[in-house]
Order: structure tokens, then C-alpha cells, then sequence
């Protein structure tokens, strides 16, 4: 027997690596808030351990700022946020899911912190040190940027009015607290930088005026002058030589102990310099009292700013274009292990399995990142720095094929992927969060035969002609003049130095340079590219930018083709002849952070503006999708299918998320309407034509627009309950406000009429009186009219959702259950859609559902009849998910075969050894049916069979009834559905 080479024994352990520890076979997702803490998630448990979900996936829970509702604002990645219950009740909490046998899967932002708030205190750290701050290269902030007097300084866009007339009113205010001092403004505190400190320390020894030695305050005084001269020789607060910026950290806080001590010991001296602190804060009313404050704050590392200066003059990059959420470095590993190190331990120690990331795409180099925690974590597995063997997993997870990345930790990543996008093989990951599975299965509904029929009622009713690709680019150019109008700037002036660089581009001028950045970004195909500094890139990453140059060009034959040309050639690292170093390192620090720009722009462009403008269909209008494609067909949602379990048979499948704009079964109902586009064709006039007199005039123009009013009759629709709404119901008030805050968020989203930055208030109002003046009536002919509606179309609604919930357990990947979707969720989006689940009224229809699984057949008929409540639809997903439970291998890597079926049925099977299973569901229920029955059951289908694969005995799990394909190798679809409206056949084996 020969030996093992070094390689073949390292690769045979690392190959152990390649599998995450447990492999999840569903998820929950939790909403923790500091009303839903770790304490109430703790005694949800139970309930979802008998759903049959195996992780529990919750939003994230590293310490954030104080009442954040959904933990992405992040202020301390080493601790666990303390509104949520703090260490101890987490404690519990993670011993729970252990206890009951599941997993945890964590959401976490990687990108970027909350600065809004005095509590961050990297932020404030660089605030008061600026570059010469410890954490100064923790955020992504531009030190020299274009405007002069933002230069060492970070520009912080906070004040609600101009800076000069907040300082002179006296909103701003100089503060002492102990030995230090801050600038107040409300409730924010900025700390004041150490030499600054320096000319209020003068002004109160002047005032002080000891000289004797015999003076009582005389060796107090003699502290102050030399406390003084500390100061002096403090290191500048632009240093970054890393031993004086070491020495500059030491030194302020000695100095600030100092100050603390001698303030405390001499009262006089206190109230000396609290004086001064007065006269510093100036008399409203009096403009030159306010100079001395004025001066102070011209030394800081900061420059106050009116919030509207931000679009053009910020100089740290943010969060999409929230100001309050800064970037952070994330590929600088000091970053990387000051944020990643509790998390790190609380996996190493089973309280997480896994780890969902949030906005990967704001990353400067995100397969490096996936790649570092996976090594982290392998690192932890193996015991320790093995040189030998580290090295050669960095080698591993160079290489590019899929089934050979070790990926011992399971990692999800929110991307969303545009049609035809392929997720990177190549990033140590176990897929998406979901969105192309969501929109895939929800496709499936929207029956593509009516596209040109809605089209042309949309144009009809309301007036919007513009393609949906035009609207994208419309809306993406308006986000870069708008609200990430820096981000732009900061990329042309940096592509202007770069021109210059070379006699064949000096002439570029700044003006046209920043047109073509525009233009290629306003058709950019995706949300970005992956080029790394050594100049590997993804797959297809350099058609996308030979498409979005050559898309820009034609729709700008005004602007020169060499300059388009250009920018193509300096993203694409093709550089120019003789080019130097450093001149070829700043073209690839160009285009990466070139395609950082690129994700916010299409998020902000398309899901928060477009998603809004264009309203034709809006249950295509969700996260990843593409109204503009109207549907999907089951060859394309099975090719999908297909592709995942090759790939990405861990990935998750989902249907309802955080951030969906609309509820799940909102969006199932609504893609009803397509089966009818003549009935609501005469609906939305005969809606319009009743609801003529609640409109009014603003600036000449109607109240809603007419797209706007189209959107909110697609919206009530969706929105309204199943149970509908009696004279009297308690809750018909609260559905109204609901309605009412959706369409103003609606609208301003849409930026039109009104928008976040610059709200019409007149335009508003008369929105909301419209809303108000059509709904306040429940007993009124709109009200009673959509409810009408409604109730005709509700049954053929939750027909959809139930079909595409049993898909989404049944197809590859691991399916999501969000909050409360376990009953029918018709939210809107957020907040709407985070609002608290109910978890003792599902506890209880759970058990109910229990008790009569003795008799399936009669418990899935009654559910079906009492539908409206939901219980049938955590029926289907207790069900389902308990089976997926028991037999995983057959769900995540079992066999995957679509069965050819007719228009109204989807079909497919699930193969593993000797398990199979099929998936039966119908499609364009209303249309089968005529609208002459509720649900497609029985004699509707006729004579159609359903051809199984495989002839013999099958068990409906939904219903517990046999069905027997032995002679004719197919199923009737009358005996299929006969008393329930989708099936889940288990062949059984003899």
C-alpha cells in the first residue's frame, strides 16, 4: 500500500468541510423588536418545531440603536442588543431551538452602521479625531473630497434648516460633560475635537486671572495651563502615522481624565469654564454673539450641513442614500475581525448555524468576504492555525468548480438576480435568499394570454404610455440627479483624473464624462459586476457592460461614441499603452467602486420608484422581478428548478419576506385578474366613475392621478380580508389607516406628484381625503362594491397561494416560512408587513388541526370550506413540512422531473432510491371553472389525466385517500381533486 501524499490527506480532510454541519430542511423567519424580543420568540418555539420547520432564521439581534424595529442599524457588532432581552434571555433562547432540535440561521449587515445616534462609538471616535481616528479607516469615507471645505472633514448632512440659521437660532449648543466636551443638537451629541478645546481652556485662565502662589486655585491653575500645553502637543487630528495616531488615542484620554479630576476637585474652576461654555452658545437674536461657536465648530472633523446637501456634498459612502447608515470597509480585515468576532464565537459555540447577509451587492468585494468567513470558520472546525492546511483551503476555495467549495457554514446571500442572471459559482455560498424562486412560482398565476387586454386597459384608464424598460431608465437617471447625485459626482471626477492621465482622453471634459457614467448606469443590465483588484471577474460580468455601453449609446447619439468607448475600456481594465502602476491600480479602485454605485442606483431606481410608477399588473411588481415580463411559463419555472438543484440545492426558496412589497396571497389574488381582463376592465371604470366625486383639483391636475387611483384599486383588492368586513367590524378603521399610509408611502416612492426629499403637501392632502372620503363608508357603493368583488374572487385567491405554498416545499432548495404567513398574509409592505404575528391563535388552530388528522379527508374538507380563517393553509404547510422533516435527502437532493401537463394543472416529481413523490396543483382556477364553482374539484376536470411516471398504489398526503394508476400508468384528475384542490401523491412501494 502506498502512502498518502501530503495533498490527498489534507483534501480528504478539508473535503469533510465541504457539507454545512446540519443541513436545513426549512426556515422560519422571526421579526425581533424590542415588543417581540428573545422572550416571546422563545415561547413561539414550540408551535414551530411542530410546524415542522428545522432553523429558526430571525432578523438580526447584534446590538442596535435604541427602538430600532429591525435590527439593521447596527451600533456594536460585540454585543447582543439589549432591547431585545440582552445576553441571558438570548441564552435561553438559543438553548430552546437546541433543545427542540433546530437550528439558527442569523440575519446580518455586513455593509454599514447606524451613525445617528450617540452610541456608535467608532463614529464618534472619528468624529472627534478625524483621520487620525483609530476607526478612521473602519468607514468608507472620502478624506479629500471635491468641495474645499469638507477636506479632512466628514460632512454631516443633520440640520433641518440651513447651517447659519440653526446656529443663530441657537439650536446648536456647546456642551461640557465632565472633562469633555460635545455639540449638542436636540437630541444628538457630537464630540468636540481635543486642540479645539484649547482657546475656551484660555479664555477661562484669562478669566481666572491667578498669578500668586499663594492663591488658593493656584496649583489648580497651574494644572489647567498645563493640561493646556497637552494639549498643544497633541498630535493634528490629520495625522496617519500609526504610531503618533497610537500616541494621539493614549494621549486625549489622559488629558480628558485630567480635565474630569480637576474639574470635580475645583469648583471654581468649573464654574469658570461653564462661563465660557455660555458665552460660547451665543444670544438668538444677537448674530456675532454666535462667532465663537461659529469658529469652534470650523476646527471640528466634522462640517454641519442642512440633511438636502447630501445628494451632492456627502463624502462618506451610506446605505443605498440613508444618511444615517454609514459603509463600512468590510474588506479590510481589521474591519472584517472587530465585526465578526462575537458572531464567530456564537458559532463556534452552536448557537448559530447559519447566516443570511444582507445587501452583499454594497460590498467592495464580496466573493473575498464569503470566502473569509467560510475560512473562519473552517479554521474553527480544524482546531487551530494549521499553516499546511489553511493554505491549502485557500487553494480549495480558488477553485471554480461548485462541488469542490468547501462550505462548512451555511451562508445565504439577499441578491437579487435579473432574468437571466446567474447566481456566481465561484462564491462559497449556499445560495439567495429567494426573490428569483418568488417571483418564478408567482408567475405562474398570471395567465400571459391576457397581456395585451390589461396592457391596453392600463394605457386606457391611465394615460402612461412608457414601456416599463423606459420607466426603469427614466426613473434610475432621476435617483442619480437626485439623491445619489455624490456617488455620481465622485465617480466622474475620478474619471476625469484618469483622462487626463493620457493625451488620447485629456480633453474628455468633466461635464460629458459625467453624462456617459449616467447613461451606462441608466441601462446597466444588472445590479452590478464582480471585478476584483486582480482582475478576475465573474462569467458575464464584461457582456453586461458591453450591453449597458452599447443600450447608452443609442439612446444618446448626441454624445460622442469615443467617449462611451472610453469608460467601456477603463471598466473593462483594458489600459492604455505604457500606462504606470499607479495609474493602472487607480483604474481598478475606479471600476469597483464603479460597480458599488451600480446596485444602489438600480434598488432606489427600480424597486423604490419604478415598482411604484409602472401599475399595470402590481403582483408582478415584487422584489427581483420584472413587471415588464408578464409571467412565467412551467417550462421556464421548471428550468429554475432544475438549475437549483444542480447548483444550489441549499438555497433558499421563499414567497414572503421582510422587504416583499406585497403579502403573498395579496399577490396571488391579484394575478387572478389577469384571468379576467374584461370584468376588470369594466370594474376599475365603474370604480372611477363612482369615486369622480371624491377627487379634487391640485395645481390644474386631479387627485389621485389616474395611475395612482389604478394602483389603489389593484391594492384594496389584494388587501381586503377574506372574511370581508360586516357594518360594525372594530377592524374596518384600522384596514383604512393601513390603505391610507400605503398609498402616501405609495406616492412618494414614486417621486411624481410628491416625494420623500420635496413632499407636495396639497397633493398629499387631497390623497388622503380622497381615501378617506371613498372608504369611510363601509355600507357605501364603492365599499360594498369591492367586496363584492372580493368575495367572488377570494376562493380562486387562495386557490393560487396554496398552489404556489405546496411548490415552494416541494421544488429544490430550503423553503422560508415568514412571520405569520402560516395564515393568509395580505400585508403590504413594510412596515405594514412586520407587524406582530398572532402566535397563540395559530398555537390554537395547530391543535385543532392535530386533533382531526384521524380522518384527513373530512379535516381537509372542512378547512376548505371555513377557508377564509387560514387554517387551511397552516394545514398544508404542517403537513408538508413534517414530511420534508422525515425524509430530507429526497427534498434537497432527490431527482427532479416535470410532468407534461395541460394548461390548467402544474405537476412535477421528487425521486430519491426509492421515494417518489408528485406534486399536483391547478392553474387559472377562475377561468377552468367559469366562475361557476369555488374551487376546481371534481367533475370540472372531466376526462383529463394526469400521467405518473410510474404505475401503481399513491397516498394523497393532503387528504389521506388512495388512488390507484396501475392499469392506465395515470391518475383522473377528478379522482385527484376530488375534495381538496391540490395533491401531494407518495407512490407506494410494495
Amino acid at each position: 500500500m502506498t502512502e498518502k501524499q501530503p495533498d490527498q490527506t489534507l483534501d480528504q480532510g478539508i473535503d469533510g468541510l465541504c457539507r454545512p454541519e446540519r443541513l436545513p430542511t426549512s426556515t422560519y423567519r422571526l421579526q425581533l423588536t424590542p415588543q417581540f424580543g428573545f422572550a416571546q420568540a422563545r415561547a413561539a418555539l414550540e408551535y414551530i418545531a411542530a410546524l415542522g420547520v428545522s432553523e429558526i432564521y430571525t432578523s438580526p439581534y447584534l446590538q442596535a440603536r435604541e427602538g430600532s424595529t429591525h435590527g439593521y442599524d447596527v451600533i456594536d457588532h460585540n454585543r447582543i442588543n439589549e432591547e431585545l432581552g440582552g445576553e441571558s434571555a438570548y441564552e435561553a433562547f438559543t438553548d430552546e431551538i437546541r433543545r427542540l432540535g433546530m437550528g439558527h440561521v442569523l440575519d446580518m449587515v455586513p455593509n454599514h452602521m447606524a451613525i445617528a445616534t450617540n452610541e456608535n462609538t467608532w463614529w464618534q471616535d472619528v468624529l472627534q479625531n478625524g483621520e487620525s481616528s483609530i476607526h478612521a479607516d473602519y468607514f468608507d469615507i472620502d478624506w479629500h473630497p471635491l468641495k474645499p471645505g469638507v477636506q479632512g472633514r466628514v460632512l454631516l448632512p443633520i440640520l433641518g434648516d440651513m447651517y447659519g440659521n440653526v446656529l443663530e437660532r441657537g439650536e446648536l449648543q456647546l456642551e461640557r460633560q465632565g472633562g469633555a466636551f460635545f455639540i449638542r443638537y436636540y437630541e444628538k451629541l457630537l464630540p468636540v475635537a481635543p486642540k479645539s478645546v484649547i482657546p475656551i481652556l484660555e479664555k477661562t485662565v484669562e478669566t481666572l486671572a491667578i498669578n500668586s502662589p499663594e492663591d488658593d486655585q493656584y496649583l489648580d491653575g497651574q494644572e489647567l495651563q498645563s493640561i493646556i500645553t497637552a494639549l498643544r502637543n497633541l498630535p493634528s487630528r490629520d495625522e496617519r502615522d500609526p504610531s503618533r495616531i497610537e500616541e494621539r488615542n493614549r494621549e486625549k484620554e489622559v488629558i480628558r481624565r485630567r480635565l474630569d479630576t480637576l474639574f470635580e476637585q475645583s469648583a471654581t474652576i468649573r464654574s469658570a469654564v461653564d462661563r465660557v461654555v455660555a458665552e460660547y452658545n451665543g444670544r438668538p437674536g444677537d448674530p456675532h454673539s454666535f462667532d465663537l461657536l461659529d469658529c469652534l465648530l470650523g476646527e471640528q472633523s466634522y462640517r454641519l450641513s442642512f440633511w438636502k446637501v447630501a445628494t451632492e456634498e456627502i463624502n462618506y459612502r451610506r446605505f443605498f442614500d440613508v444618511n444615517d447608515l454609514a459603509a463600512l470597509r468590510m474588506e479590510d480585515p481589521r474591519v472584517f475581525q472587530a465585526t465578526h468576532a462575537h458572531i464567530l464565537n456564537l458559532i463556534a459555540a452552536g448557537r448559530i448555524t447559519g447566516l443570511r447577509l444582507d445587501h452583499t451587492d454594497g460590498l467592495y468585494a464580496p466573493r473575498a468576504y464569503f470566502q473569509r468567513l467560510q475560512l473562519e470558520r473552517c479554521r474553527q472546525l480544524h482546531g487551530g492555525d494549521d499553516p499546511a492546511f489553511m493554505k491549502r483551503m485557500q487553494e480549495r476555495l480558488e477553485e471554480e468548480q461548485v462541488p469542490r467549495i468547501p462550505r462548512p457554514l451555511y451562508l445565504l446571500v439577499e441578491k437579487i438576480l435579473e432574468p437571466g442572471e446567474h447566481l456566481p459559482t465561484r462564491w462559497a455560498i449556499h445560495g439567495t435568499t429567494g426573490y428569483d424562486f418568488l417571483n418564478a412560482v408567482g408567475g405562474l398565476w398570471v395567465d400571459r394570454k391576457a397581456e395585451r387586454s390589461l396592457s391596453a386597459t392600463y394605457r386606457r384608464f391611465t394615460g402612461v404610455t412608457e414601456s416599463y424598460e423606459d420607466i426603469v431608465y427614466r426613473s434610475k437617471k432621476q435617483i442619480m440627479r437626485g439623491s445619489l447625485a455624490s456617488e455620481i459626482a465622485v465617480l466622474a471626477h475620478a474619471l476625469k483624473r484618469l483622462a487626463e492621465n493620457n493625451r488620447r482622453s485629456q480633453d474628455y471634459t468633466l461635464t460629458s464624462l459625467t453624462a456617459v457614467i449616467i447613461e451606462t448606469i441608466a441601462c446597466f443590465p444588472v445590479y452590478r459586476t464582480y471585478l476584483e483588484e486582480n482582475g478576475r471577474r465573474e462569467e458575464h460580468d464584461d457582456e453586461y457592460i458591453e450591453q449597458a455601453i452599447e443600450a447608452a449609446k443609442l439612446r444618446n447619439p448626441g454624445i460622442n461614441t469615443s467617449i462611451f468607448n472610453y469608460l467601456r475600456d477603463m471598466l473593462l481594465l483594458r489600459f492604455p499603452d505604457n500606462v504606470e502602476d499607479v495609474q493602472r491600480q487607480e483604474q481598478i479602485r475606479f471600476a469597483l467602486k464603479f460597480q458599488q454605485v451600480t446596485s444602489p442606483v438600480m434598488a432606489k431606481g427600480v424597486e423604490d420608484t419604478t415598482f411604484y410608477v409602472y401599475n399595470r399588473l402590481v403582483s408582478l411588481n415584487e422584489v427581483g422581478g420584472d413587471p415588464g415580463i408578464f409571467g412565467t411559463s412551467p417550462a421556464e419555472f421548471h428550468a429554475g428548478n432544475l438549475e437549483r438543484l444542480r447548483i444550489w440545492p441549499l438555497s433558499m426558496t421563499s414567497t414572503a419576506t421582510h422587504d416583499t412589497k406585497r403579502g403573498e396571497d395579496m399577490r396571488a389574488r391579484i394575478s387572478v385578474l389577469s384571468e379576467m381582463p374584461a370584468d376588470w376592465r369594466g370594474l376599475v371604470t365603474h370604480w372611477n366613475r363612482i369615486n369622480r366625486n371624491a377627487k379634487r383639483e391640485v395645481q390644474g391636475q386631479p387627485v389621485p392621478s389616474n395611475n395612482d387611483e389604478y394602483l389603489f384599486y389593484q391594492t384594496l383588492l389584494g388587501a381586503w380580508p377574506m372574511e370581508g368586513f360586516d357594518g360594525n367590524s372594530p377592524d374596518y378603521e384600522s384596514f383604512v389607516e393601513r390603505i391610507d399610509a400605503y398609498m402616501l408611502k405609495a406616492v412618494r416612492e414614486a417621486k411624481r406628484r410628491t416625494g420623500w426629499i420635496t413632499p407636495n403637501e396639497a397633493y398629499e392632502q387631497a390623497l388622503q381625503q380622497f381615501v378617506q372620503k371613498v372608504l369611510k363608508n363601509p355600507r357605501g357603493r364603492f365599499v360594498q362594491s369591492m367586496q363584492t368583488v372580493v368575495r367572488r374572487l377570494a376562493s380562486y385567491g387562495a386557490c393560487n397561494s396554496l398552489s404556489q405554498l405546496l411548490l415552494k416545499m416541494v421544488t429544490p432548495g430550503v423553503p422560508d416560512c415568514y412571520q405569520g404567513s402560516e395564515l393568509w398574509d395580505l400585508n403590504l409592505v413594510d412596515p405594514d408587513n412586520r407587524r406582530p404575528a398572532d402566535f397563540e391563535r395559530r398555537r390554537q388552530l395547530l391543535q385543532e388541526i392535530q386533533a382531526g388528522l384521524t380522518d384527513r379527508r373530512a379535516l381537509a374538507r372542512n378547512l376548505l370550506e371555513r377557508f377564509e380563517d387560514g387554517a387551511i393553509k397552516l394545514y398544508v404547510i404542517s403537513t408538508v413540512l413534517n414530511f420534508r422533516r422525515e425524509h430530507p435527502d429526497l427534498f434537497l437532493f432527490g431527482d427532479y422531473q416535470p410532468i407534461r401537463t395541460g394548461e390548467h394543472v402544474l405537476a412535477l416529481e421528487r425521486i430519491h432510491g426509492s421515494e417518489r413523490i408528485i406534486a399536483v396543483v391547478p392553474r387559472f382556477a377562475l377561468k377552468l371553472t367559469e366562475g361557476e364553482a369555488a374551487w376546481p374539484l371534481g367533475e370540472v376536470w372531466g376526462n383529463t389525466v394526469l400521467n405518473t411516471p410510474v404505475a401503481g398504489r399513491y397516498e394523497n398526503l393532503l387528504t389521506g385517500e388512495q388512488l390507484d394508476s396501475s392499469d392506465s400508468h395515470g391518475l383522473p384528475m377528478a379522482e385527484i381533486f376530488a375534495h381538496f384542490p391540490l395533491a401531494l401523491l407518495r407512490h407506494q412501494t410494495v
